[in-house]
C-alpha cells in the first residue's frame, strides 16, 4: 500500500509515518498522504483492536499493538490521542524513536501537551506541537477522507531551538495534505482556540443540556422542530466527550478568562432585551455579522443558505463533509 512519489514527482517528505491513535484525524491524514504521495509507508497503533483492523484494511502498511512498535524507526511520529493521553503515549514510545525523527500531535490545546511530552523526547529528536483546525462530529477510523485539511488552517507551535529544517519539513506536509500553515507561540494559540473552539463548544453543550432539562418542552418537540441553529449546536455536541473533557481541563485558564467574557456580553444582551433597548441590539447585531462575512470572504466556510438542506436532499446524510470545527476529531 505504499505511496511512491509526491505531486509533481518530488518524491515523498518522509519514510515511515507512525500514526498513534487512529480517529478521524490521523485516518484523514493517512488517506490524505497517500493520496499525495507524501510518505512511502504509513504505520498505526490504537488501544482497541476493532480500530487496528479497520486501519489495516483501509490505511495503514503495517499495524502494531503497541506505539512504541508502530513508532520503531519512524521518521515522524503523530500523536493522535485524547490530550489527556498524550503524556503516558509520549512515555511508552520514547525508547523507539530514532535521532532525527519528528514528533508532533494534533491536539488542540498546546501548553499542557508542551508540559506532558516535552519530558520525554529523547535529544536528537525534534518535538513540534500542531493543532489542524479541521474536523467534523464523525469519529472512527472509517470516518476519514484525504480532503479533510483542504483550505483549512493547520498551526504549528514550535519551542524554542526547534531545528529549523525540521519545522520546514513538517510545514511542507501539512501544505501538501491541502492545509494553510500558521506558527504561534502555544500560550496565544490556546487563547486564541478558547475564542473560536473551546467556549463555542461549551455553550452548545449547554444549550443542548437546556433543552433537555426544560420539561415544559418535550425532547419529540426538540427533535421535530429543531431550527437551523440547534441543530447545529446538537452536531457540535455530538463531539467526542473524552477529547472535550480533556480540553477543558487542559486549558482551563483560558477557557475561564473567555467564559467570563461571555457571560459578560450575556448579561449586557440581557439587560438590553429587559429595557426594550431596540438600537443596542441592532448595533451588536450588526458588529456580528461582520465577522460572520470575514469568515465566508477567507474562505473558511461557505454563504450558501442551504441549512443542512443539500446533503439530505442529495442521499448525502450522514457522509463526512469537509467543514471546519475547530478541535474537533477522532
Amino acid at each position: 500500500m505504499a505511496a511512491d512519489a509526491g505531486q509533481g514527482g518530488a518524491g515523498p517528505l518522509y519514510g515511515r509515518v507512525a500514526l498513534i491513535g487512529l480517529g478521524l484525524i490521523a485516518s484523514s491524514m493517512a488517506h490524505a498522504m497517500r493520496a499525495a504521495g507524501l510518505c512511502r509507508h504509513i504505520a498505526g497503533h490504537a488501544p482497541s483492536a476493532a480500530t487496528r483492523a479497520v486501519a489495516r484494511e483501509l490505511f495503514c502498511d503495517s499495524v502494531h499493538d503497541t506505539a512504541a512498535g508502530a513508532a520503531a524507526g519512524a521518521d515522524l511520529v503523530v500523536l493522535a490521542v485524547p490530550v489527556g493521553a498524550m503524556g503516558a503515549v509520549a512515555a511508552a514510545i520514547a525508547p523507539a524513536l530514532t535521532p532525527g525523527a519528528t514528533v508532533t500531535d494534533v491536539g488542540s490545546v498546546k501548553q499542557a501537551v508542551v508540559a506532558a511530552v516535552a519530558p520525554h523526547v529523547p535529544p536528537g529528536v525534534h518535538f513540534i506541537p500542531g493543532h489542524p483546525i479541521a474536523g467534523t462530529e464523525h469519529s472512527g477510523p472509517r470516518s476519514g477522507f484525504a480532503t479533510l485539511f483542504r483550505n483549512r488552517w493547520w498551526l504549528l507551535t514550535p519551542l524554542p531551538g526547534t531545528d529549523p529544517a525540521a519545522l520546514a519539513r513538517l510545514r511542507a506536509l501539512c501544505e501538501g495534505m491541502g492545509a494553510n500553515v500558521d506558527a504561534m507561540d502555544p500560550a496565544h494559540h490556546d487563547l486564541v482556540l478558547a475564542v473560536t473552539s473551546h467556549v463555542p463548544h461549551l455553550i452548545a453543550y449547554t444549550m443542548v443540556g437546556v433543552a433537555d432539562d426544560l420539561r415544559r418542552v418535550t425532547d419529540s418537540e426538540v427533535i421535530r422542530y429543531s431550527a437551523a441553529g440547534f441543530r447545529d449546536f446538537t452536531r457540535i455536541a455530538a463531539s467526542d466527550p473524552v477529547m472535550w473533557r480533556d480540553v477543558f481541563l487542559t486549558n482551563k485558564d483560558a477557557t475561564l478568562d473567555i467564559l467570563g467574557r461571555f457571560t459578560e456580553e450575556l448579561f449586557a444582551l440581557q439587560r438590553a432585551i429587559r429595557l426594550g433597548d431596540g438600537p443596542h441590539l441592532h448595533a451588536y447585531f450588526t458588529r456580528t455579522r461582520a465577522i460572520r462575512r470575514g469568515i465566508i470572504e477567507a474562505g473558511q466556510d461557505t454563504a450558501a443558505p442551504d441549512f443542512g438542506r443539500a446533503a439530505a436532499a442529495a442521499g448525502g446524510e450522514g457522509v463526512p463533509q469537509a467543514v471546519a470545527l475547530p478541535g474537533q476529531r477522532r
